[in-house]
């Protein structure tokens, strides 16, 4: 009696969640060329039923098209095609089979006749002169259930830190086949540079199409020169002899959201918060102290959560250093309405100062809804706040299963500690409470740091930071010794550990070089992050996007290493989505999963979502992609 009220329990808890609303996906088919021979991946939809099947097949020319496989394909979902021509023109495209029954044609991809081995697909981008690509996110703008890409590009940019005038933010917009789609240009009154311009991308309203959302300002131009607010204004500090020369500190301040199809202006609202007293947002975060010149008053970070556990909501949120402002927006009918707004208010606040270069988004108490880890701080689904650490401000933070014998999500983080502030350098600790696990180099800046499983032979979650040569597990206890890079991580090999990415190539912890993107580079410095790591085509291994070294194009790279693994597309575990929509937020972090991932895995859970109809006129449009 006792179990069967255990399970009825459990089930009752399970069904008392809503579903998640979640992109509408294709399979994401692709096809490389690699040494003669064809390397095909596929997606597995978080929606499929675990004993659905596949049947791929090749079309060749004007031929008839022949199926690859001899039984239907219930595993991994990619395949090495050793027999196609390369001298004809192939097309490769699945179908689902269920209980013995096939579906129509899921998807397809061509490459052409005598095409070169090419390990990469290039979108040409359309240039903007003294403008670079840096980051870049996806999303669904035209409803055909394939992810397009908008693109950051950048003409002159300075940190806060400094003086001087920029170039305005240019964002563009573009299929997966290359199409170009539109371009918004936020204008002089918005100042470039990694803190000011977070932008999200995400189907807000659950009408199958993405939006845009960033800060706005007098002068920003749609896709069509639609302006926002009054074009004549300028607002930036042009005396050569100012303190804040190039800074844009008076002016109105605004919220905008874009129309993913169009890039055309959809709606606009005041930001929240506005500026206030210049010298309102210091603190004793990080290096502490306050200013008056727009250092940590313009720092801003964003992201998409699902604050109701149905809907996704958008938050604009600023500074970190000392008062911390999360403003909630839903977007529902062509408006944005504030849902709630979380105010520390001054630096005597216990959540004052507890802020990041960036924020990760996560269920950590399982009641269905996101919270939002803000550094050493978490605000509920609610706008409350749920704990503070005290732990100030840091660089970089990783949130997932990264210690198996701790129940739910965990927290590693790494500090600022200077200018006579005291604390851990490093931290670990429950996503849930708060409660911390371990702490390490006391009264240390420690400006590096990762945390996930990249030891193949180890079970669980391994860290590493700047400052040690050590390889530590999730208990603190030194294991090893650590990477060579304190960057990126991908998941790129046949296992379901994680690889180092950094720069442009792809080590295998303690095995050496797995890849390298020959011609490609990354972004932000020494940060060498790309444009976008995300699984966004084939199986569940991630894509790695960067710009060319002469900023002409964007490359997608995507492994061509067998896999036995299968998995469903980690784009529809809501918290790894949710992280490819904050990853090009302040210094850019890799994204993880609400489950562990790696050794000795378990099954991931079935995701308690639902995929919204796709409103498009388009229908299964075969996209033929050129590698």
């Amino acid at each position: 009696m006792k179990n069967r009220l255990l399970l009825l329990l459990l089930f009752f808890s399970c069904s008392i969640f809503a579903q998640r609303q979640m992109e509408n996906l294709d399979r994401g088919i692709i096809a490389v060329k690699d040494k003669g021979q064809f390397f095909i991946g596929w997606r597995v939809l978080g929606t499929d039923a675990d004993d659905l099947a596949f049947n791929l097949y090749r079309k060749s020319g004007a031929k008839k098209a022949i199926k690859l496989n001899d039984k239907a394909i219930s595993g991994a979902t990619n395949f090495v095609d050793s027999k196609a021509n390369p001298q004809e023109e192939n097309t490769w495209f699945v179908k689902t089979v269920l209980k013995g029954k096939e579906t129509d044609t899921q998807g397809s991809f061509t490459i052409p006749a005598a095409s070169p081995d090419k390990d990469y697909l290039s979108i040409v981008l359309k240039p903007v002169e003294g403008y670079i690509p840096n980051d870049l996110s996806v999303g669904d703008l035209n409803g055909d259930g394939r992810y397009d890409l908008i693109v950051h590009m950048t003409g002159k940019s300075l940190d806060n830190s400094f003086k001087g005038i920029t170039d305005p933010p240019i964002f563009q917009a573009y299929t997966l086949d290359g199409k170009f789609l539109w371009q918004i240009c936020l204008g002089k009154n918005i100042r470039e540079g990694a803190h000011y311009t977070q932008f999200m991308v995400y189907d807000l309203d659950g009408d199958g199409i993405s939006e845009f959302v960033c800060k706005t300002a007098d002068g920003t131009t749609d896709s069509q020169n639609n302006v926002v607010g009054d074009a004549s204004k300028d607002w930036v500090d042009r005396d050569p002899n100012s303190p804040v020369f190039g800074k844009i500190l008076k002016g109105p301040e605004y919220l905008s959201v874009f129309d993913g199809r169009t890039g055309k202006l959809i709606t606009t609202v005041d930001y929240i918060a506005q500026r206030g007293d210049l010298a309102g947002w210091g603190g004793h975060g990080g290096s502490g102290g306050n200013d008056t010149k727009g250092n940590r008053i313009d720092r801003f970070t964003a992201c998409i959560a699902y604050l109701d556990g149905i809907h996704p909501s958008v938050v604009m949120c600023r500074g970190y250093y000392g008062r911390t402002v999360l403003a909630a927006w839903d977007f529902k009918n062509g408006k944005l309405t504030s849902r709630w707004v979380f105010d520390s208010k001054d630096a005597e606040n216990p959540y004052s100062g507890m802020g990041n270069h960036g924020l990760t988004v996560a269920d950590v108490d399982a009641d269905g809804k996101d919270e939002i880890i803000y550094g050493s701080m978490c605000v509920d689904d609610n706008g409350q706040g749920l704990y503070t650490t005290g732990f100030r401000h840091g660089d970089a933070l990783h949130v997932t299963d990264l210690d198996l014998d701790v129940p739910g999500l965990e927290v590693f983080g790494i500090h600022e500690i200077e200018n006579g502030t005291t604390g851990p350098g490093v931290t670990f600790f429950s996503a849930a409470d708060g409660k911390v696990l371990f702490t390490d180099s006391l009264d240390k800046d420690v400006g590096r740091g990762v945390a996930d499983n990249i030891d193949p032979t180890r079970k669980g979650a391994q860290c590493w930071w700047s400052g040690s040569p050590d390889l530590h597990d999730m208990k603190g206890n030194v294991i090893g010794k650590a990477p060579t890079s304190t960057n990126f991580l991908i998941y790129w090999d046949g296992d379901t550990s994680r690889e180092l990415l950094n720069a442009n190539y792809i080590d295998k912890y303690n095995a050496g070089r797995l890849f390298t993107a020959s011609g490609a580079a990354s972004n932000n410095g020494t940060k060498s992050t790309p444009a976008l790591s995300a699984d966004i085509l084939g199986d569940w291994r991630e894509e790695l996007i960067l710009r060319s070294e002469d900023n002409k194009e964007l490359r997608i790279y995507s492994t061509t290493i067998p896999t036995e693994i299968r998995q469903y597309t980690l784009m529809h575990d809501p918290q790894y989505r949710l992280s490819i929509a904050w990853q090009n937020v302040g210094y850019n972090q890799p994204p993880h999963t609400s489950f562990y991932m790696g050794k000795d895995m378990k099954p991931a859970p079935k995701p308690n979502i639902i995929l919204m109809k796709v409103q498009s006129d388009k229908g299964a449009k075969v996209l033929e992609e050129r590698f």
